[in-house]
């Protein structure tokens, strides 16, 4: 009998739930799978890897041991099948995640380097949000991301490439004060921006709108009026060209854009040049770095 991945993976999943109900439902299993695979991870290791009682379900020391382990053995078996997956005429396939935000401004000059680094390599672009994109990196289904949230864990590395900015734009208001609650579109584009947002605009936090996606912010701007943050290219199209106004009073909120990789890559020579080329076409970080 051999560890299978589908027990690696519940096994993973039941560490991070603590309940065997919630892992029954996030793998779309019943509880008695859930159990069933478990049990025969432990007979196979000859070790308890969890323990119930009214309190829930806990990891053993053993499995909290089995913990880093069953992580590498996910993640080299996604890269494996990832690999020997059909790649038409190209020698390689990448995939990489991008923050939703980064992709209306910087996309083409990525693929663009990326293409010139590997121009034999096949890359599969998915758009997504932090927390997602490094869950996808510690199982392999991704193999690298740009992001705005590191998300400290011990199998991944994050390096600083760059930074954006937001600004305040508005279809009626030149002041903060001026901007009513239900004229105003609360965004959450990162727990760093929204830190500072909420420093700087705690009186409008019950706002009637919210959104984390700027292009969903833009379209709600033009199609109702209003006011937000915005990416800063987006704010100047739409002052120049749909009657906004920049907010006088509001500063630019900055944003850290992030390189993220397995730890196992941070030194791979390929992984190293697609880093500088972002970090090239994202421009100097600012004297002081920038929040993530």
């Amino acid at each position: 009998m051999t560890v299978q991945i589908e027990q690696l993976e519940t096994f993973l999943d039941l560490m991070e739930t603590k309940s065997f109900n919630r892992t029954a439902e996030r793998l779309n299993l019943t509880q008695s799978s859930v159990s069933a695979r478990i049990h025969t991870l432990e007979t196979l290791l000859g070790k308890k890897l969890f323990t119930r009682s009214r309190a829930g379900t806990q990891p053993t020391p053993a499995g909290i041991r089995l913990l880093d382990h069953a992580r590498s053995l996910r993640h080299q078996w996604n890269e494996a099948r990832r690999a020997v997956q059909s790649t038409g005429n190209f020698d390689q396939s990448l995939r990489i995640g991008i923050q939703h935000d980064l992709a209306s401004s910087h996309i083409a000059d990525w693929v663009s380097g990326f293409r010139t680094i590997l121009p034999k390599a096949a890359f599969y672009i998915d758009l997504d949000f932090s927390n997602q994109m490094s869950i996808d990196l510690l199982s392999g289904e991704i193999d690298l991301s740009i992001m705005f949230t590191p998300k400290h864990m011990p199998d991944l590395h994050h390096e600083l490439v760059g930074e954006i900015g937001y600004r305040l734009i508005s279809s009626h208001a030149r002041r903060i004060a001026d901007i009513e609650p239900q004229s105003y579109v609360f965004t959450r584009f990162s727990p760093a921006f929204e830190k500072v947002h909420n420093q700087l605009m705690a009186e409008l936090a019950e706002a009637p709108l919210s959104s984390g996606q700027n292009t969903t912010v833009c379209g709600l701007l033009s199609s109702l009026g209003g006011s937000a943050f915005v990416l800063e290219e987006s704010a100047e199209d739409m002052v120049a060209n749909q009657g906004f106004q920049y907010v006088e009073d509001a500063p630019r909120i900055p944003q850290g854009v992030y390189f993220a990789m397995h730890l196992r890559n941070r030194h791979s020579h390929v992984h190293r040049r697609m880093l500088e080329s972002v970090r090239r076409h994202l421009g100097p970080i600012p004297a002081g770095g920038a929040p993530g």
